[in-house]
């Protein structure tokens, strides 16, 4: 709390000898500052971070610029804009009322800029209520992007939507572009905030943009997510040798997945991808027209993210129709919000790298001294924007207000990095959403799911947050653990549920998450209808069996029909209950084999483990087109998480029925969906 204060005198002290000199009171002595957020970008969303999308205009501010690999957000839309424009921990700011921080847009106003804000808000009151002298946006989280809602605003009136030709990530570079052409004549230096809405839900698209990407994802989240951890290993984004995350229990594999439910999640990723690309064109506006005034290179310009891709799969409607009007909307999905966190873990809200860690890339040619394309590795986040802008303009962040009780930064300027030289961090990140939390110390990561037990990383060797070591290192995680309380209270002022302690059990999913075990359906929510938590999901029938490659698979009553065109066939369950007793186990089913080769067993005791990775159990098994009973033993006492069958190694037909899991307490878990479960 000190050194943070100390920071902020110093900041304002050096603002203020700048002043006395003069240096900083002509505009050509200064930058312009272009700050871009966008709204639910995962990590491998842009192509200069692994993506297939095309976003020329952001690879090529990339390739001229600096980009991070290690940025943070706050995993969460609104705390997100609170961090980016206060420098401080959304709590500590006074959460959406800003009751204990200034802005960016005053402290630059105050020194002299002329400050202007396009799209969305979401915090309260308006944005000239804090610097701003423009802004045309929307002050809701969230709207229709081709009818917009009620409120928005041009400069502190409402404004009223257009009937036809709107769309509201064109209309945000439109009034940013006359807002540019209002500072010239003010012979001011400029800020410019731009804050899209994209690609936030719904997901709406324009005609021309949908229709370029039609057939790029029929190939599914598996095999996209694959390629774009190809290309980030080719782009050396990443430590060498990262392992990306597995697929998790609560995504089934695309081929598993029926054709209404593929035909529904392409088009899905078609419209997110669409609205990327327009966000990128919309920025290469912006670009062409600071080329051509001569201001390109004297501008710093951010390009930012407020958290990773958004899961959370609630009403979409008009499913049959292409999303391209505002009379179709569509959900997000957990399945791409997944591929587009590549390589990382969760999402949205969630404090693993998958919520934090989103793109993020600075173009200044006039102020960076490192080599245009320089990746910076090092932790950052959305609170050093602020006194980074600070300290580029020579801008003073007040330690004083009238009308607000403030409270110390806890960002610290990135001009170093900018410089060639090592950020000295000089206290850890602190995360915090709800019951989501995290810090970020050095090479260490705390975190916890949903109020989950704690859990700790070495992110230098594990990034993807795949090994967790809370056992192995009880000294380190309770040193952190004390760590995030001392700062949630004393630097967030945190009280309440969100700094309660966590739970004891670990929670596995939640309830927003896309439900895949059904068709989707217009105009009804499709995510599960409550979470389920280890121990306390009882097992049911039905869990969803998928055919492996070189596998058919048909479902005639009360068996399996199976028929085999290459090697290596077989079935696979990916995702057991949460909740199914504890083992020893056995694997119980009849067998019609008309083909070759002996049978295998692989099962996991873990979710982040893929299959066949694991533990693997060899059988015989006769091929005579006979019925024959097997029973195979599955020697582990903690709870399977996912199987694979293999009865072939080679082109034929099988037949499987009663295919069970046998508890040795008596109880059974019927794989097959027209079977039942309960006591042996």
């Amino acid at each position: 709390m000190i050194m943070a204060a100390v920071r902020l005198t110093t900041l304002t002290v050096c603002g203020f000898i700048l002043a006395v000199l003069g240096l900083p009171l002509a505009a050509a002595d200064r930058p312009n500052v272009l700050v871009i957020m966008v709204d639910d970008l995962g990590f491998s969303d842009l192509g200069c971070y692994g993506s297939e999308i095309e976003t020329p205009t952001l690879d090529a501010l990339a390739a001229n610029g600096l980009r991070f690999s290690q940025f943070y957000n706050t995993a969460k839309c609104h705390s997100s804009r609170v961090s980016l424009l206060t420098g401080q921990y959304c709590i500590a700011a006074g959460d959406t009322s800003l009751s204990h921080a200034v802005t960016s847009a005053e402290v630059l106003r105050d020194a002299g800029y002329f400050t202007a804000m396009t799209g969305k808000w979401h915090l309260k009151q308006e944005p000239t209520d804090f610097g701003f002298d423009r802004y045309f946006g929307h002050l809701s989280g969230a709207c229709n992007y081709f009818k917009g809602d009620g409120t928005f605003r041009l400069n502190g009136k409402p404004w009223k939507v257009p009937s036809e030709g709107f769309y509201t990530t064109v209309a945000d570079v439109d009034y940013g572009l006359k807002f540019l052409d209002q500072a010239k004549g003010s012979a001011k230096p400029w800020f410019l905030y731009v804050a899209f809405n994209a690609p936030h839900a719904p997901l709406q698209a324009l005609p021309q943009d949908y229709e370029k990407y039609e057939g790029r994802y029929d190939s599914g989240w598996d095999a996209i997510r694959e390629r774009r951890v190809q290309r980030q290993r080719d782009l050396d984004l990443l430590p060498s040798g990262f392992e990306a995350s597995p697929r998790p229990d609560h995504i089934p594999a695309w081929e598993s997945l029926s054709e209404p439910r593929q035909a529904f999640e392409t088009k899905r990723m078609t419209t997110l991808a669409a609205m990327i690309d327009r966000v990128d064109q919309e920025i290469g506006r912006l670009v062409a027209h600071l080329k051509s005034t001569g201001q390109l290179d004297s501008t710093l310009i951010w390009f930012v993210s407020d958290n990773g891709a958004c899961p959370y799969d609630r009403v979409s409607r008009g499913i049959d129709r292409e999303p391209t009007s505002g009379d179709v909307s569509l959900s997000d999905s957990t399945g791409w919000a997944w591929a587009r966190n590549t390589p990382f873990r969760f999402y949205k809200q969630n404090q693993f790298e998958g919520g934090i860690g989103t793109p993020a890339i600075v173009h200044w040619p006039e102020g960076l001294s490192i080599e245009g394309g320089s990746i910076c590795r090092e932790p950052a986040h959305l609170i050093d924007i602020l006194p980074t802008i600070a300290e580029a303009t020579g801008a003073a962040i007040p330690i004083q207000h009238d009308a607000r009780e403030l409270r110390p930064i806890s960002g610290q300027s990135l001009m170093p990095v900018f410089e060639g030289r090592q950020l000295r961090r000089e206290q850890p990140l602190h995360f915090l959403f709800s019951e989501d939390r995290g810090l970020r110390d050095g090479d260490w990561k705390l975190v916890s799911f949903r109020r989950g037990p704690w859990e700790l990383y070495n992110l230098r060797e594990d990034r993807t947050e795949l090994n967790d070591l809370a056992q192995a290192e009880p000294r380190r995680l309770q040193a952190m653990i004390d760590k995030w309380r001392e700062m949630a209270g004393e630097v967030l002022h945190a009280t309440g549920r969100t700094v309660a302690p966590v739970k004891s059990e670990p929670v596995e999913t939640h309830p927003e998450w896309t439900d895949f075990s059904s068709d989707p359906v217009d105009g009804v929510r499709a995510s599960a209808k409550k979470q389920m938590t280890r121990g306390k999901r009882e097992p049911k029938a039905g869990t969803s069996i998928r055919a492996r490659k070189n596998t058919r698979l048909e479902r005639r009553g009360d068996r399996l029909q199976l028929t085999f065109t290459g090697d290596d066939p077989g079935i696979a369950v990916d995702h057991l209950p949460g909740g199914l007793f504890n083992g020893p186990y056995e694997l119980s089913f009849e067998l019609a084999s008309e083909s070759t080769g002996d049978g295998e067993v692989f099962f996991t005791i873990d979710a982040a483990t893929s299959l066949p990775r694991g533990n693997r159990q060899a059988f015989s098994i006769k091929h005579d087109g006979q019925w024959h009973p097997y029973s195979i033993p599955i020697a582990t006492e903690k709870q399977i998480r996912k199987l694979r069958l293999d009865v072939a190694d080679s082109e034929g037909t099988a037949q499987i029925r009663g295919l069970r899991i046998c508890g040795s307490s008596g109880d059974v878990l019927s794989l097959i969906p027209e079977a039942t479960s309960g006591k042996r």
